[in-house]
């Protein structure tokens, strides 16, 4: 079974439109979330998120399209035969709005199972191969990274582009108003009163590839996907299981995969999406395995948001330069913790001096992924 090796990543979100930018503004403790003025929110009860303004254009394209140009302009030459998988919960939601006003015809809209042939496009080769779209609630990218890694290591593919990305419209924005689950001032994850989560858009793009290829191709390739797990709890439509066991069986599956104990683990990226029961959720789980092991973890929702579909993929990308630098950001917004989080998060950046980073997400319907990667040394 080979092993499989992430050789390239693109991250944009309201922190920055690279990589490095995104790493740094956590380190800086900086956050994208901000009053929005995209949309009337005088009809809700909060008008935070983080929205990118170098996607907002004034004609009447898709924002969702201008931000997948804006991720795959920074991906070098892909091999024609790459495998692609994207992962979206609205992709481009905004066009039905747009519709609504009698501003972009019906035609026009772009369905997400036809997401994967705009990517190629995009990227200037035809999809030999047919690709798809995972909408999974906010687990979508990390199940489409375990799907291309699966695909990978059975030799089904030899490479797998995982595009994945979200916006906000208003559409959504209602929503999640609606739920009662946005809070009315930037987001505090893990904080005893925290009071719900800030909307979010971004997305990621990773380029998975089998370790014979990654040789050829790329040289060397500092992080690898050493395990992973997904499970579901069927508890709820949009809470979570108040016990985590859905996700404590997804961390489960993933230590299994890996062949590695929870002593191994060196930092945890989790969902942290600042709502109370989410994260009372991902507290459980992580007593569950770490209660006795003094190690750190952080969410990066308390600067970016949450970024729905495109969250995985982001915080996926993210821990490949943490892993590497060997630093985990602290978690914007945590000042008083909840109780059973102390020796987990941290406000500051604290040293990542083991090999292994173990990220989380959760979602609507009870889906919950978990991922672990590896760096890897000269």
């Amino acid at each position: 079974m080979r092993k499989v090796f992430i050789a390239q990543t693109s991250v944009v979100t309201s922190l920055g439109n690279d990589l490095d930018s995104n790493f740094q503004g956590l380190l800086n403790k900086k956050s994208g979330i901000k009053k929005i003025d995209r949309f009337n929110t005088k009809n809700y009860r909060q008008d935070y998120a983080g929205l990118i303004k170098d996607i907002e254009t004034p004609c009447d394209r898709s924002l969702f399209l201008n931000l997948t140009d804006l991720i795959l302009d920074q991906f070098s030459k892909i091999s024609e035969d790459c495998f692609i998988i994207t992962a979206t919960t609205k992709g481009c939601i905004d066009l039905f709005e747009k519709e609504e006003n009698n501003i972009s015809p019906v035609n026009n809209l772009l369905l997400p199972s036809n997401i994967p042939d705009y990517v190629a496009k995009v990227l200037n080769f035809n999809l030999n191969k047919r690709g798809m779209n995972i909408s999974s609630a906010c687990a979508s990218s990390t199940i489409a990274i375990i799907k291309g890694a699966q695909m990978i290591m059975n030799k089904r593919a030899d490479s797998v582009l995982i595009f994945c990305a979200d916006i906000i419209s208003e559409f959504v924005f209602a929503g999640f108003s609606a739920l009662n689950a946005m809070s009315d001032s930037p987001v505090k994850p893990f904080d005893i009163n925290r009071n719900g989560l800030n909307l979010g858009e971004g997305g990621a793009a990773l380029l998975l590839v089998g370790d014979d290829i990654a040789k050829k191709n790329y040289g060397f390739c500092d992080t690898s996907i050493a395990g992973f797990g997904i499970a579901s709890d069927a508890s709820h439509i949009t809470a979570p299981a108040r016990d985590g066991h859905g996700l404590i069986l997804a961390i489960n599956n993933a230590l299994k995969t890996s062949d590695l104990k929870p002593a191994d683990i060196g930092a945890i990226n989790t969902h942290g999406t600042g709502t109370v029961y989410n994260d009372a959720m991902e507290i459980k789980a992580l007593q569950y395995f770490f209660n006795h092991i003094n190690i750190p973890a952080n969410s990066v929702k308390g600067s970016i948001g949450h970024t729905l579909g495109g969250a995985g993929g982001i915080e996926a990308a993210l821990a490949t330069i943490m892993l590497k630098e060997q630093v985990l950001p602290g978690t914007f917004g945590f000042i008083n913790p909840e109780k059973g989080c102390e020796d987990f998060i941290s406000s500051d950046a604290v040293p990542l001096s083991k090999k292994y980073l173990l990220s989380i997400n959760s979602g609507f319907g009870g889906t919950n992924a978990a991922l672990i990667l590896k760096r890897e040394d000269l």
